[in-house]
This record gives structure tokens, sequence and C-alpha cells, in this order.
């Protein structure tokens, strides 16, 4: 009798486990579900707290949703889907300008997106009117340097980096001007130095940058750090 009790039990408790394990798995799926239509830009913590509104304890949920890879935290406050949703990951510009804003990808990351230079990057490099800082996330490394308004607001351009999703980009003539501005001990004192940092430094194509906007540039000048080397640049620009 007793061994045919333990033998219920031990029956109880597989079809208990089955049960559990099935309910997980529709509780995985709905929450894939549900986050589909947000998977396009970062998940803040107030979308996700909306999403998990019909449990008791949204916070503890997110918690389990880190552990079990059906999401991955950027920072405190900010997600993206993890490997467990099979969900794509948002742009990684996109990301960028959500992960420390205001912010506009700029410097080499937005010279190597305009093809004018050759090396492709592997930190997504951002300006912002914020302090300096640098994150080292599971998708990889950001960092954002800091410009003052007005000069920050010049030149930006809102770009389609993927399907439905869009981020702020520097313009090539921002982002090479971002890169003079940003640059310790360059300081442009001759059309021969800026031809040299153009194309030996930075390694830009002399066909490319015949085609950047030097009136453009010119008005940004007033307000922009650097104005030496950067009318300095302007003016071998013109001379092409």
């Amino acid at each position: 009798r007793q061994t045919v009790i333990s033998l219920i039990f031990v029956i109880f408790l597989a079809l208990n486990r089955k049960k559990t394990d099935y309910c997980i798995k529709l509780w995985q799926l709905d929450f894939n579900q549900r986050i589909k239509n947000h998977s396009s830009a970062p998940l803040t913590r107030p979308i996700l707290s909306e999403l998990l509104k019909d449990y008791l304890r949204p916070n503890d949920k997110i918690s389990a949703l880190l552990k079990s890879g059906h999401l991955i935290s950027l920072r405190r406050g900010l997600y993206v889907p993890g490997p467990a949703t099979d969900l794509p990951l948002p742009a990684s510009f996109l990301i960028a300008n959500h992960l420390r804003g205001p912010s506009y990808v700029s410097l080499e990351t937005a010279l190597s997106f305009w093809g004018l230079i050759p090396e492709r990057t592997f930190e997504v490099s951002s300006v912002t009117v914020r302090t300096s800082k640098k994150f080292t996330t599971p998708i990889g490394r950001f960092s954002y340097k800091q410009l003052s308004l007005p000069y920050y607001a010049f030149g930006i351009r809102r770009v389609e980096v993927a399907e439905h999703q869009f981020a702020l980009l520097a313009s090539p003539e921002k982002a090479i001007c971002d890169k003079i501005a940003l640059t310790a001990k360059i300081n442009l004192r001759s059309a021969k130095q800026a031809w040299n940092f153009l194309t030996e430094d930075l390694r830009i194509d002399p066909f490319a940058l015949k085609t950047l906007n030097t009136e453009a540039m010119s008005t940004w000048l007033e307000d922009a750090p650097k104005k030496g080397s950067l009318n300095m640049l302007i003016e071998t620009l013109k001379a092409l």
C-alpha cells in the first residue's frame, strides 16, 4: 500500500511539473506577444510596468524576466528583448539615442555610416549636452562626449536606420566638425594642416570632401568651439 501511495505521489508531482512548465511556456509566449509591438525601440520601466500591470508585483516579474533571458538590461530602467524571446534588437543607433539623452550619433560612427571613412566602428560614439560618459552593455559599447548648446543642435538629421526605426545622427559635415571640436590638441592653423587631418588622419576620400555643404557649416561658426580650426576647415573645403 505504501508503494502505491508513493507511486501516486510521484505521478502527481510529474503531472504538476508538466502543468507548471506548460503554464510557463504559455506565459512566455504571451509576454513575447506583448512586447512585440514595442520591440522596435528600447523598453523603459514605465512601458514594462504597463505591459505587466496584470501582475501584483511587476517589478518582481521584471527581475524574473532578466534572469530567464527574456530581457536584457542596458542600464537602470532601460531594456531590450533578450535571446529567449527570439525578437530582434532595436538598431544600435536608436539604442544610443535612448541610452543617454538628449544625444545624437556622431564622430567616427557617423563618419563610417555616411561612408566617409573606411573603418568600421565597434563602439557607437555620440554627442550629448550632458556630461561625457561610457556604457559597456551586454550588446555593445556606447560612448558620449559633451558639447554645449546652441552648437549642439546644429546639423542633426533624423535617419531611418532600420525598418520603422529612426535615429538622430550628425550630418557628414557636423560629424567632421564634432571630431575637430572634441579631439584634444587638434588646432588647424593652415590649409595643409586641415588637409592632412582630413585625408591622412581620418582617411576621408578627397572626392567625398567636395560634396560637403560649406555654407551650412559656416552658419555654425559663431556658436562653435574651436572657431579658428573650423574656419580653416571650411576655407580648405571651399578651395577644393
